[in-house]
């Protein structure tokens, strides 16, 4: 578990199979839960949605599940999402170049920052985070 979940006070963790169902749990379970948390869960909610969607798209690998941790302190919801291709990082892509690549779009326009972590072999990580003073808590 990544050092930065570890420090968050609420916590909640799920490990689904990398399909398109598995995606769509991902999000409805974790609205829920954002719910129960008494935060707003409309825009974590689009960008859980576009990460599950990629670890079931492009970090599939056959029998292998990806992992959703979601974490919030006073100040800051972390999302992690892991899937086992540490060597398909993922790429924003301009609007227009391609079809897929897209919904990165979404999660930087979202998040207020986001980002990758590689490991442990053979997994990466990728993360979104939004402050929660700007949301008026």
């Amino acid at each position: 578990m990544n050092q930065e979940i570890a420090e968050h006070k609420l916590q909640f963790k799920l490990q689904l199979s990398a399909t398109r169902r598995g995606a769509r749990l991902a999000r409805l379970l974790a609205t829920e839960e954002l719910r129960s948390w008494g935060l707003p869960f409309e825009g974590p909610a689009h960008v859980i949605a576009e990460l599950a969607t990629n670890a079931a798209t492009h970090g599939r690998v056959p029998g292998r599940d990806f992992r959703l941790v979601m974490a919030s302190d006073a100040d800051t919801l972390r999302i992690e999402v892991t899937d086992v291709r540490g060597d398909r990082l993922p790429v924003q892509q301009a609007i227009g170049l391609r079809e897929s690549g897209h919904g990165l779009i979404v999660v930087d326009a979202l998040a207020d920052r986001w980002g990758t972590t590689r490991g442990p072999f053979p997994c990466k990580t990728v993360w979104a985070e939004f402050d929660l003073p700007m949301w008026g808590r």
